[in-house]
């Protein structure tokens, strides 16, 4: 499966060119995550907000390793796309993901119960 369609690079990147605009203006940024990835065969879920105007390879979002620290972080395309699991599977890209909440308001849920709930 295909980890960032056209649509979904063209929204990341577009949040990514806004988040870098409103940190010079020293303004907030909370925008709805755009895509989430998952491991079909155990922990680890993203959920992602932004895309790097200056290195498409650099992704912004809420990482969960499942360690009970999510946190809101850089993660590497490429990185996410080498990663070998199981019975041939890979990183997935939740294709019924339908973000209710803004990042800030995922993070700070995901503090509490030490887990990425969406």
């Amino acid at each position: 499966m295909k980890l960032i369609t056209a649509e979904i690079r063209q929204k990341l990147l577009a949040n990514g060119e806004t988040a870098r605009r409103r940190h010079a203006e020293d303004e907030d940024h909370d925008p709805v995550p755009v895509v989430k990835f998952f491991n079909p065969c155990g922990v680890g879920t993203w959920l992602i907000t932004e895309m790097s105007p200056e290195d498409e390879d650099r992704l912004f979002g809420l990482c969960d390793l499942g360690m009970g620290f999510p946190e809101l972080g850089y993660v590497s395309v490429r990185e996410l796309q080498s990663v070998r699991l199981p019975f041939g599977l890979s990183i997935e890209r939740d294709l019924y993901f339908n973000p209710d909440k803004t990042l800030g308001e995922y993070a700070e849920e995901a503090r509490r119960l030490g887990h990425v709930a969406a």
